[in-house]
C-alpha cells in the first residue's frame, strides 16, 4: 500500500469538443437571415489553441460571438477557459477578434491554487507546483477529498480538472 496518495490540478479544453462547436456555429450562422449577405469567419486553429473571429459591424460580431459561446456551453467546453481579445478594426467595417483557450494552469493560477490549499490548512497535505499543474499530496485520502471539495468551491479564473489520483 502507498504511503503518500496523491492527485493533480490542471486545466484544458477538449479539443474535439471546440471543433463541433466551431463547426456548430458555422453552420447557424450560415442559416441565420441577420448574417446573411455579409462577411462571416469562424476558424479554429488548433495547432495554436486559438478560434478567429470576423464579422461585418459590431452587432453582428457581438451576436457571432454570442453563437459561438453558446454553442461551446452545450458542448461541455467551460467559457472560463476561453480568453476574449477585444476586436479590432480591418477593412470595410470588419471587426476581427481572437478566442485564446487556456489550456495549462499559468503561474499566478497554481500559485493561488497552492496559497488556497495553505490556508484551509487541512492536515498533512502538501501541495507543489510542477511545470503547468500542481501535485497534492497527503497519507489520507479522506484529506485529498476535502482539498478537492475546497478547491472546487473557489474561483481561480480558470474551470480546474482534477486527475491522476492515486
Amino acid at each position: 500500500m502507498a504511503s503518500n496518495y496523491s492527485f493533480d490540478v490542471t486545466t484544458g479544453c477538449d479539443l474535439q469538443e471546440v471543433d463541433n462547436a466551431v463547426n456548430q456555429s458555422q453552420k447557424e450562422v450560415a442559416q441565420r437571415f441577420d448574417f446573411k449577405g455579409s462577411h462571416v469567419l469562424i476558424d479554429f486553429q488548433r495547432g495554436e489553441n486559438l478560434i478567429k473571429l470576423e464579422a461585418e459591424g459590431e452587432m453582428r460580431h457581438t451576436a457571432l460571438i454570442d453563437v459561438l459561446r453558446g454553442k461551446l456551453i452545450k458542448r461541455g467546453v467551460s467559457v472560463k477557459n476561453l480568453e476574449f481579445t477585444d476586436p479590432k478594426p480591418g477593412s470595410h467595417e470588419i471587426l476581427r477578434s481572437d478566442v485564446k483557450l487556456k489550456m495549462a494552469l499559468d503561474a499566478e493560477t497554481a500559485k493561488k491554487v497552492t496559497a488556497a490549499i495553505k490556508e484551509a490548512k487541512l492536515k498533512k497535505i502538501t501541495a507543489s507546483i510542477q511545470g503547468e499543474q500542481v501535485r497534492v499530496t497527503s497519507p489520507d485520502k479522506d484529506a485529498l477529498q476535502e482539498c478537492i471539495a475546497m478547491l472546487r468551491k473557489g474561483d481561480y479564473g480558470v474551470e480546474l480538472q482534477f486527475g491522476n489520483f492515486r
